[in-house]
């Protein structure tokens, strides 16, 4: 069965989900997740994880993104991007210097309210199909971390803006909320992300030069493996009988073992799982050995 990563340059106008069901035909698995949902209009890297490497989609769902955005301020709409119906519409005579000075505002730990075109869930229901019938309720606002946050130039009338983020964040929202700080309003008129965690857009393949591919070859080929997630982290490699032990739940002690947390794996090469070491103890944050199943 395949396992492993691919990163997907989405294309524009798919959800991350139409990307998700297209790889499960061409892998033939219904285990493919991915590692971090996009807007239909934005584009950009998508980690997606095929097979048993479905398991460490969290840590990239979890991980630091970056964009490149454009911002136009001067025009709102009610779903805080060019797609929607425009609310607002008036001079947006904006220096850069003035911009400059009001993205500094915006950085740090923060809080932000999800916009109503989103698929958070109030109630049981996602909030954009409660927008969609002109509903709006009350949310809570989420704390969010803006890591950096640039002018990168112009496009036109638009800004560009090169923003690195953490999890959670809605760059139209950040955008929006710009706008407002400057008193003119503003809205996101194309996004691009450009990196998820260690994945960046060096690594990415269209959906055209994916399917070119598997016509000829074995998909697989092109699968990266799952300890790629975990590149920031150092290797640690474990004895053959302290392997065991590990794939059998337990923790392992070593006096060698360095505080920290590891891609561990055992002397024979095999990746075995991410590991947190204290006081010389290591134990097991998430396993990602195959689980033989049958009777012995």
């Amino acid at each position: 069965m395949a396992s492993g990563i691919l990163v997907i340059d989405k294309p524009a106008d798919w959800t991350s989900q139409d990307v998700a069901a297209k790889l499960r035909g061409v892998f033939h698995e219904r285990r493919v997740g991915h590692g971090g949902t996009l807007d239909p209009m934005a584009t950009g890297v998508l980690p997606i994880f095929v097979g048993r490497a479905t398991r460490a989609a969290e840590f990239t769902e979890s991980a630091e993104k970056e964009y490149i955005a454009s911002f136009r301020p001067g025009v709102v709409t009610d779903t805080q991007d060019i797609t929607g119906s425009v609310l607002a519409q008036g001079p947006a005579d904006v220096s850069e210097a003035e911009l400059r000075a009001v993205l500094t505002r915006f950085l740090g730990a923060q809080e932000q309210l999800p916009p109503m075109y989103s698929a958070v869930k109030i109630g049981g229901r996602k909030l954009y199909e409660l927008a969609r019938r002109g509903q709006e309720v009350a949310r809570t606002p989420r704390p969010i971390v803006i890591h950096a946050l640039s002018l990168e130039g112009r496009d036109g009338t638009d800004f560009v803006l090169r923003i690195r983020c953490s999890k959670g964040t809605y760059i139209r929202t950040l955008l929006h909320d710009i706008g407002q700080a400057l008193g003119t309003g503003g809205c996101m008129t194309a996004l691009r992300r450009t990196a998820a965690g260690s994945f960046t857009l060096r690594q990415a393949v269209t959906i055209p030069q994916l399917l070119s591919f598997a016509a000829e070859h074995d998909p697989a080929e092109l699968l990266m493996p799952v300890d790629a997630v975990f590149s920031a982290h150092e290797p640690l490699i474990v004895t053959m009988p302290q392997a065991a032990r590990l794939r059998n739940g337990a923790q392992v002690k070593d006096w060698q073992f360095r505080p920290g947390t590891y891609r561990v794996y055992a002397e024979d090469g095999e990746f075995l799982l991410l590991g947190q070491v204290e006081n010389g103890v290591l134990t097991t944050v998430k396993s990602f050995f195959e689980v033989n199943t049958l009777g012995t």
